[in-house]
């Protein structure tokens, strides 16, 4: 049987989970994930962070009320709605209404977002929540 070395040839480079949290490209958020009911490791991509979790105060005075954590568990549950409906798929796409940053606009908008589960750097299973295109 052939390795993977032996059909590729050598790994030139490669970039880890654990690098891409060190770097910011991912965000961790297991702890809240665990609460939702998630059992194991729960990423989101800067992308899907800038796009439907992150609200500030200067956002609250601008276009109404909310906060992060509000915010991320519902990322987490409509993930979690997902994760049930399709057990057993590598990758859903399920869909959100946010209220999107910047603007004055208080209405809330859909997003597809996709949940996409891999082996994590220790080939463990982990999450990874992104904007489709983003896989």
């Amino acid at each position: 049987m052939n390795t993977m070395n032996e059909i590729f040839g050598e790994v030139i480079y490669s970039y880890t989970r654990k690098q891409a949290i060190e770097d910011g490209q991912l965000i961790c958020v297991d702890e809240v994930a665990r609460e939702v009911g998630f059992r194991i490791p729960v990423d989101v991509t800067r992308a899907v962070w800038a796009d439907c979790v992150e609200w500030g105060e200067a956002d609250n005075r601008r276009q109404t009320y909310q906060d992060e954590a509000g915010r991320l568990w519902d990322v987490l549950w409509m993930a979690m709605n997902a994760a049930r409906r399709g057990a057993g798929a590598q990758r859903l796409v399920f869909q959100l209404y946010r209220v999107p940053r910047g603007g004055r606009g208080v209405r809330p908008r859909l997003v597809k977002l996709v949940l996409r589960i891999g082996p994590g750097d220790d080939g463990d299973p982990v999450i990874t929540i992104l904007l489709p295109g983003e896989d």
